[in-house]
């Protein structure tokens, strides 16, 4: 796929991997409540972690790491971010998760695919939601000035909002039909034992008349699912539900989704809708190997890790998923995106077991998934952050927008009700 269009990219954001030789200049004061976060972005092109109002945004780019294909490309991630976070110059006067140093990041889903990358903005405007905000300024000594900040501050001169108009819309890797037989496949595989579970994705496109203002789609997301991380990463956006990794000091939490079934037109569909899922063996089953498969990578890292006993619902505008939290306490020091490492990919995005379902997935599908199901989220300089799993999401490249969804696939499933599920 072709890279993200760079346009408003920042004249000192570095190439892949370069640190530029200077170090970082950072500065976080506390500034009034913002109230709307989405509504500070000044440009099209957005960094976005926000959920019921809290979170962090972010514009430019100070320093950029593109890393290519390969299984290290999570450490490699984290010794790069290391360097540059320590050998920065810091004043921060607001002293909190997320003050400070900031990265965002999105990771490939595959390690057989490239373009994970690591980002971090030249301004970036955090809200904790219980009134307290901040804004961290973020540059090298000696870098050129953006062309679009008029007062030297990395307050860009503000791009006005520009709905998407003429859309038309085309199929992705495979067309509608052809991925009923691929799920169709998956589970003739499932059936003769050679796995347990699948997630099958696909891919479509839309194109739009004029490249797509990213601030749009993330505002509509956001006033849409306000439950959900409204999330935005070098084109990479969307709302998802499903925490993959939080971690707040020693404190670690994680939300296991699997098994989705639509809201009803009603009161009463919608309640039956709920227990029907809530009952359903296919569900569970599916359910089970997620949480299963995340409480086997993470209590390794644990001093002790709570999981609820039973799946609760968790309702959205359009679906109800089978949901179960995660609580714990590190027995170490990893980081947050350490942590993502850890854990990706968990059964709710690869399968049961996880080498022969992601080999699976790589003959069905028929595409690259490219940072679809992939890590994406923020780190600071303390180790502290949240990462999601990038699901509802799509890739913006100038005025095209590839949109992902999928579905786990168990003996039970039915290729009509997974297509019509994606």
């Amino acid at each position: 796929m072709a890279e993200p269009d760079r346009s408003d990219r920042d004249n000192d954001g570095s190439t892949a991997g370069d640190h530029g030789g200077e170090p970082l200049i950072v500065h976080s004061t506390p500034v009034p409540d913002p109230l709307d976060l989405l509504s500070q972005l000044p440009r099209p092109a957005a960094f976005s972690w926000v959920r019921h109002g809290a979170g962090l945004v972010g514009w430019g780019e100070a320093l950029r790491l593109t890393l290519p294909l390969g299984d290290d490309r999570f450490t490699a991630a984290g010794k790069w971010l290391r360097a540059a976070f320590d050998g920065a110059d810091v004043r921060d006067e607001v002293r909190r998760r997320g003050s400070g140093p900031v990265a965002f990041g999105a990771f490939t889903f595959d390690d057989h695919s490239a373009g994970s990358v690591l980002v971090v903005p030249r301004v970036i405007l955090g809200r904790d939601g219980n009134g307290a905000a901040w804004r961290t300024t973020i540059s090298r000594r000696g870098a050129a000035a953006d062309p679009g900040d008029s007062d030297g501050d990395g307050a860009a001169d503000p791009v006005p909002l520009r709905s998407p108009a003429g859309i038309t819309w085309r199929d992705g890797s495979l067309p509608p039909a052809q991925w009923e037989r691929a799920v169709a496949a998956a589970v003739g595989r499932i059936t003769r034992g050679d796995l347990r579970k699948v997630v099958l994705a696909r891919d479509l496109y839309a194109t739009a008349e004029d490249a797509i203002d990213q601030r749009v789609l993330l505002g509509r997301l956001a006033a849409r699912y306000p439950d959900c991380y409204t999330f935005a990463c070098d084109g990479l956006l969307g709302a998802t539900p499903e925490l993959l990794i939080s971690r707040a000091g020693r404190e670690v939490r994680a939300l296991v989704l699997a098994g989705t079934t639509p809201r009803g037109a009603t009161s009463a569909e919608d309640e039956r809708n709920a227990a029907a899922l809530l009952a359903s063996a296919k569900d569970n089953e599916e359910h089970a190997y997620a949480v299963t498969s995340m409480r086997e990578s993470l209590a390794p890292l644990c001093a002790h890790l709570d999981t609820a006993a039973r799946p609760e619902l968790v309702r959205l505008p359009n679906l109800l998923h089978l949901g179960t939290p995660m609580r714990g306490k590190l027995s170490g020091d990893p980081s947050a995106l350490e942590l993502a490492a850890a854990v990706h990919p968990t059964a709710a995005v690869g399968g049961t077991p996880t080498a022969p379902a992601v080999e699976l997935i790589r003959e069905l599908e028929q595409m690259d998934r490219a940072r679809y199901a992939g890590p994406v989220g923020w780190m600071d300089a303390g180790g502290d952050g949240e990462w999601c799993i990038a699901l509802r999401c799509a890739q913006v490249d100038g005025n095209t927008v590839r949109l992902f969804a999928g579905g786990g696939i168990v003996a039970g499933s039915v290729p009509a009700a997974e297509l019509a599920e994606t």
